[in-house]
């Protein structure tokens, strides 16, 4: 009997796309295909994109500058990730968040381990996809619950300036 193949191999027109964080994310390999040991999220980030500060005690999440350039902030310091630059944010909750500066869309691989940001990110497009025109504060009291859900805490744009 022939065992499935446990490879898995994902083109660049294959994964999840989802626009997110003002960008556009594709979930090249989630959760879900490795048992919740990882996640590969793509992340396109035009000028002026990026998450706002945020922290999770319990991932460790890595990045890797494709193209473009964007400037990265935590509690400990600030970098400007360039080309072939790489991040890694450890386990522990680090406040951390990027901005892309520059005046060229930004392309990067983030790797979250254990996964569970590509579920986030699933849900939190799919609530900005189907949201109302409902008031600013019911949509910041529902991107606060979703970021709780998944053990994220969120800080204001300017926290760490």
């Amino acid at each position: 009997m022939k065992t499935p193949n446990p490879i898995i191999t994902v083109n660049e027109t294959e994964g999840q796309k989802l626009n997110i964080a003002g960008g556009n994310y594709r979930i090249i390999i989630s959760g879900k295909q490795t048992n919740g040991e990882y996640a590969v999220i793509e992340m396109s980030v035009p000028p002026g994109a990026g998450p706002n500060p945020h922290s999770h005690a319990d991932f460790t999440e890595t990045f890797y500058v494709l193209e473009g350039e964007v400037s990265f902030k935590s509690e400990l310091g600030s970098y400007v990730a360039k080309k072939n630059s790489f991040i890694n944010i450890p386990k522990g909750g680090i406040i951390h968040g990027f901005k892309n500066l520059s005046n060229e869309t930004a392309q990067l691989l983030c790797t979250v381990s254990p996964a569970g940001l590509d579920n986030l990110f699933e849900e939190m497009a799919e609530y900005i996809e189907n949201a109302s025109a409902d008031d600013e504060m019911i949509k910041k009291e529902k991107v606060q619950t979703l970021f709780e859900k998944y053990g994220q805490t969120i800080y204001p744009e300017n926290y760490l300036d």
